[in-house]
């Protein structure tokens, strides 16, 4: 049972991970499309787009300490144990 308990974790984790890399792209072409488009009309408002990518750079921060939370919730209740903890750490941190 401990050893499917790992493997739900371990599954919950990569596909957290997941999710915030494919948000991060999401918002990333978001923001290069709406470039391409204000650059037809204004080519003052290829400059404003720089901007707001700090925005995501945020929540992808924020999305990192949920899932830094997460894994410290999961070690504390048994189910990783310090080495798969220590692992997943570096690969949020990576």
């Amino acid at each position: 049972m401990p050893g499917l308990l790992r493997g739900v974790a371990r599954t919950a984790v990569v596909a957290g991970t997941a999710t915030a890399v494919s948000n991060r792209v999401s918002r990333r072409q978001q923001g290069r499309w709406a470039a391409q488009e204000g650059s037809y009309q204004e080519p003052q408002q290829v400059q404003q787009p720089q901007q707001p990518a700090a925005a995501p750079a945020q929540d992808n921060t924020s999305d990192r300490l949920d899932q830094l939370k997460q894994l410290g919730e999961l070690k504390a209740q048994g189910v990783l144990t310090d080495a798969e903890f220590e692992e997943q750490k570096r690969r949020l941190l990576a």
